[in-house]
């Protein structure tokens, strides 16, 4: 895979949202085009990225991430972007995070070189493909999870079946009763970490934890399951050092999804008498969204003492045309579960822009989207208020919620600026 194409690729016809018999073009020409969203030089639906948030997502987190004392390693399944991988690793990110072996290999090319797979890994084909990058790119480390004796033995007979392969460096992973993966006791997990401790096939290196299955939006109920949760990673690091079982000159922590970062990333460097890297694993910040997260962002803000909207703003949009309004109270856009996400809430209308118009004002209070289909959006309104109804031909902005479902969508989203001026793209490769 050449890094140069992955950084730059090539943008054409065919792709959704780019111009209608427009030449090829690399993502780094897009800059000089002088396109703007609402000038008609894009066909919509188009996704687009506000670089102004962006930068300052990644900024925020970085420094607050500075201020409890731990790294941060982005998940990186909620872009899959090697443009926004690399602004990641430029703002100040230890690493990269990913759910396989498959993923795994897009952030290599795009220059990661510490890098976790928050999943298990056992079957033969993704073993030999960590191995494969490993002896291809110098300095790489890949540490992925156990949960299970019967996992490691998957593990231990690919290994004995490969003369010469390196021991594979994994965490074992503390879970909780109900959730997904997981050792669901801490007697469980130390007993799983003495047989990691005494196999050839893996290096035990730490310990991780996924809490954001447990959140709620409760600010008491949160901060109990994840404080157990956390607690109990904690009683498995120190009785796990204390019998030896770690190997490295550091012990990595890692947990925090998006919803409760703020209630891990305190308790993710418990003292045991060597060094320990917490490590953040955090991936929705980066493009943040208008439902799901901003409503548990602002627990977040809460807890830390901010301003409401003071920490991570959204920066990813949807942008679609009234198409018809074929009823009383009724638009249909051009947008639909193709284009937007729909699992953890339906989008919402925040702009509106007449045809011709230049610059969006804001989508009136009562508009909503109820329902969506392939590729309809319908968007309800009171016929008898006092908003201008839409029209057809309008353009209408959508937030999101969930911003991971929205990204698998496109294969490439502009960057623009405040006033929708395209200054840049990011491909994605989903």
């Amino acid at each position: 895979m050449n890094p140069d194409d992955l950084l730059d690729p090539l943008l054409q016809p065919g792709l959704k949202g780019f111009p209608h018999g427009h030449r090829p073009l690399r993502c780094s020409e897009v800059d000089e085009l002088g396109w703007h969203v609402l000038a008609g030089d894009l066909p919509l639906p188009l996704a687009v990225l506000h670089r102004e948030a962006l930068e300052h997502n990644l900024d925020w987190l970085q420094r607050q991430a500075r201020r409890w004392g731990v790294d941060l390693a982005p998940h990186g399944k909620t872009t899959m972007s090697p443009q926004l991988f690399a602004r990641q690793l430029d703002a100040g990110a230890w690493g990269l995070t990913f759910a396989n072996v498959t993923q795994l290999a897009i952030g290599v090319a795009a220059g990661a070189r510490n890098t976790l797979i928050a999943n298990q890994v056992f079957d033969a084909v993704d073993l030999a493909g960590i191995q494969h990058l490993l002896q291809a790119h110098a300095g790489l480390r890949v540490v992925f999870l156990v949960d299970s004796a019967a996992q490691l033995s998957r593990v231990e007979d690919w290994f004995a079946s490969q003369p010469g392969a390196a021991p594979f460096e994994v965490l074992l992973e503390m879970g909780f009763a109900g959730g997904r993966t997981g050792c669901r006791s801490p007697g469980e997990a130390l007993a799983l970490a003495t047989r990691l401790k005494s196999s050839p096939a893996v290096r035990l290196v730490g310990v991780e934890a996924y809490e954001g299955l447990l959140a709620q939006g409760d600010d008491a109920a949160d901060a109990a399951s994840a404080g157990a949760l956390m607690g109990d990673v904690a009683s498995v690091v120190q009785q796990a050092h204390a019998a030896g079982c770690f190997s490295g000159t550091e012990v990595l922590v890692s947990a925090g999804g998006s919803a409760l970062f703020d209630l891990v990333a305190t308790r993710l460097v418990p003292s045991i008498g060597v060094p320990v890297r917490g490590l953040l694993r955090s991936g929705c910040y980066l493009a943040h969204d208008h439902g799901f997260y901003r409503r548990m962002v602002h627990r977040v803000e809460g807890r830390l003492g901010c301003a409401c909207d003071a920490s991570l703003r959204p920066a990813l949009e949807v942008w679609a045309l009234v198409q018809s309004c074929p009823e009383p109270g009724l638009a249909i856009l051009n947008a639909g579960k193709r284009d937007v996400s729909f699992d953890l809430g339906l989008p919402v209308p925040v702009w509106r822009a007449p045809h011709g118009a230049l610059r969006p004002t804001a989508a009136p209070e009562g508009w909503s989207i109820t329902a969506l289909n392939d590729q309809h959006a319908y968007l309800r309104f009171d016929p008898a208020g006092d908003a201008a109804p839409p029209v057809v031909g309008e353009r209408i902005a959508l937030g999101i919620s969930h911003p991971c479902t929205t990204f698998d969508k496109w294969h490439w989203m502009p960057i623009v600026e405040a006033d929708y001026r395209v200054s840049g793209a990011v491909t994605l490769h989903f």
